[in-house]
């Protein structure tokens, strides 16, 4: 069993390799990966059922869900990072709703923004730097989402990934959430 800082320290060379991974795909790969997740998500039975949907904004290189979630009929909500590493959903405000907030992330404005209890979510796209089949995730290391998820209650929850990303075994510890599942451009890995 690793110690924390051996952990934390494979974990910190997974992210690196996950996040150089996807950022090295030229535009049309990535154009073209992009719509194919898209299209595996929007085929998820979670998906067609879902009301309320917890998904992100691309950043650094992050798969684009934008294709799935303009006009998807849904409430989607965007995380807003907060305070003690708190993770809040919020459904942007139609007008002026977006803010470049925590980390130079594309984010709702809280103060406009319709708040999204976590327990009545239906589904959650967890953004991932580095995936394995097990459906263990590393994300980007503050462990925001592993705070949240477990408030989630009756919400399935997908990583959103390029194949690129994944790797043998996530360094992963007790407190990291596995997901249901981890979505990617040629396939969907499920555990459960």
């Amino acid at each position: 069993m690793m110690t924390e800082t051996e952990l934390s320290a494979a974990k910190a060379v997974q992210r690196r390799q996950g996040i150089a991974a996807r950022r090295a795909l030229d535009p049309a790969a990535r154009r073209a990966a992009d719509a194919a997740l898209c299209a595996r998500a929007a085929s998820l039975a979670e998906w067609r059922q879902a009301r309320r949907v917890l998904a992100y904004a691309a950043f650094g290189g992050e798969p684009d869900l934008a294709a799935l979630l303009e006009g998807c009929g849904k409430q989607v909500a965007y995380p807003v990072c907060g305070e003690g590493f708190a993770l809040t959903a919020a459904l942007p405000a139609a007008v002026d709703g977006w803010e470049t907030g925590a980390y130079g992330i594309r984010t709702p404005v809280l103060a406009r923004a319709e708040v999204l209890p976590p327990e009545t979510l239906d589904l959650v796209l967890v953004p991932c730097t580095a995936f394995d089949e097990a459906g263990r995730r590393v994300g980007m290391g503050k462990g925001y989402y592993d705070r949240f998820l477990p408030r989630c209650a009756r919400a399935a929850v997908y990583g959103i990934a390029y194949e690129a990303q994944k790797v043998d075994a996530v360094a992963a510890g007790p407190l990291d959430v596995r997901l249901d599942g981890i979505i990617t451009e040629r396939g969907i890995y499920r555990w459960k």
